[in-house]
């Protein structure tokens, strides 16, 4: 992404500066540039999900969970075992979010657009979603959907996350992004994401992915399409966490929609 482009999403939905203004934007839209995206998306057309290489810096993981002690960053915090969710607790980013949160949903948004667009077509579904990012969080709040949905995660030993789907609202974008901010097996032990995919007429499969310091995992945020003997069929995905078994576990989650 250029800087004019860069410049377009922050003009259109201001965002708390980030160290090193454009420069850093700059550098993180390049790192998402930079990924293999023809083989991330196949991979998540086949499977549901797919790990990124590094698209943060550990500079840049260490500030992000330094920000959990702030509450004033954060619109909502919610506690997953009175809900039921599992045990931990995440929350959710205020507006204006911080900058390079913005970039990062504009430049994953930009790449998994002409996937969404073709499972859309695949399942006989609307595809309501415009070219660019801003526009697309425009529609959101037209309809409603005006809260920010990037969160903050984190899990102490022994918690977990159930399985779930991040559904906000009537307009939903069909993957989304969550980031390791922690070294695993170093800073904490288990805590694996899961997905789970209920195949047509057959038994759910689960995949199991270590998220790794400073990478992303683009995943499903409510279903696929998978062949079938009928064509195209609706395959449901939720995720979750399993056990953090010691240490501390902190993420970085990207939905890509906003919430009622």
């Amino acid at each position: 992404m250029s800087e004019e482009g860069i410049g377009a999403v922050r003009d259109a939905h201001p965002a708390a500066p980030i160290p090193g203004g454009t420069r850093t934007a700059a550098s993180l839209a390049d790192r998402v540039d930079d990924q293999p995206w023809q083989a991330l998306l196949e991979e998540v057309d086949a499977h549901g999900c797919a790990a990124t290489g590094p698209i943060l810096t550990p500079g840049e993981c260490a500030e992000f969970t330094a920000l959990w002690d702030d509450r004033t960053r954060f619109r909502s915090t919610v506690d997953m075992a009175r809900y039921r969710f599992g045990e931990g607790t995440y929350r959710y980013f205020a507006d204006p979010v911080p900058e390079s949160i913005t970039i990062l949903r504009a430049c994953f948004y930009r790449k998994l657009l002409p996937l969404a667009r073709s499972w859309a077509e695949r399942l006989g579904d609307p595809a309501p979603w415009p070219d660019e990012f801003a526009d697309w969080l425009a529609a959101c709040h037209a309809a409603g959907q005006t809260e920010p949905t990037p969160l903050l995660l984190r899990y102490n030993a022994g918690d977990w996350n159930a399985l779930h789907r991040d559904l906000y609202g009537e307009l939903v974008f069909p993957m989304q992004v969550v980031i390791g901010l922690d070294r695993p097996g170093v800073d904490y032990i288990g805590g694996e994401f899961v997905l789970v995919e209920q195949r047509p007429r057959a038994q759910s499969k689960a995949t199991v992915s270590v998220l790794e310091r400073g990478h992303a995992l683009i995943f499903t945020t409510r279903d696929r399409p998978a062949r079938s003997s009928r064509g195209w069929s609706r395959a449901p995905i939720r995720h979750g966490v399993s056990r953090v078994r010691g240490g501390l576990r902190h993420t970085l989650g990207l939905v890509l929609h906003d919430a009622r």
